[in-house]
């Protein structure tokens, strides 16, 4: 798909100002998860980071590299947070519950109302007729479902779940739901709803009833 050329912009030149990138990425980032990566110009990303647009490119590139780079953060930034909750010595249905609440933070971390996954809710939209975008779309959700799957099976090796359980197939279960809670988030699902969502499938995938944490 062609791109404006407000879009692709000059090649990177010179030297920068004296920004804070992370600062910067962070702020533009903010700017993509409210507007969307169409509805999102360069104007705007300059006005939330501070940067004139010769600076932005200097830093990132274009929009296009600024947008592949918030969305390389994010997935950074929610991956570890799910591989934190996952990895400690605690019983299945926990780290499960803790890894969708890690995700439930994401989502309602927002001034405003809950505004979901950035992934789902600015990437999926892209994906279909952007190479890139579409390729670490991709990336990242072999991520989580593998994450996922290792944990299920140290699961089956502690005698968590059956020695016939399906790790693969769980792990796509359970990612599914991290979508669906995100999905439902940005629909303006109350939290305490999402995380009952989220309990339930945790009892499906464990065969079990989960408690309250």
């Amino acid at each position: 798909m062609a791109r404006k050329k407000s879009e692709t912009g000059p090649a990177r030149r010179g030297r920068p100002r004296a920004y804070d990138t992370q600062v910067a990425l962070k702020q533009a980032t903010e700017t993509f998860w409210k507007t969307g990566y169409s509805g999102t110009s360069l104007d705007s990303i300059a006005a939330a980071t501070g940067m004139n647009p010769p600076s932005l490119y200097a830093a990132f590139g274009n929009k296009h590299a600024i947008y592949l780079e918030a969305l390389a953060r994010y997935w950074e930034i929610s991956l570890a947070a799910t591989r934190e909750a996952l990895a400690h010595d605690r019983p299945l249905g926990e780290s499960l519950m803790l890894a969708y609440e890690a995700a439930l933070s994401i989502y309602f971390s927002g001034k405003g109302g809950a505004r979901g996954c950035f992934v789902i809710g600015t990437a999926i939209t892209e994906a279909g007729e952007d190479a890139a975008i579409r390729s670490s779309v991709a990336a990242g959700l072999r991520m989580i479902d593998a994450d996922f799957e290792v944990r299920f099976r140290t699961a089956i090796e502690r005698g968590e779940l059956k020695l016939d359980a399906d790790p693969a197939a769980l792990a796509i279960l359970a990612s599914a739901t991290m979508h669906t809670i995100a999905i439902r988030a940005r629909a303006g699902v109350r939290r305490a709803e999402l995380r009952e969502v989220a309990r339930s499938a945790v009892s499906v995938i464990c065969g079990c009833s989960v408690d309250a944490t």
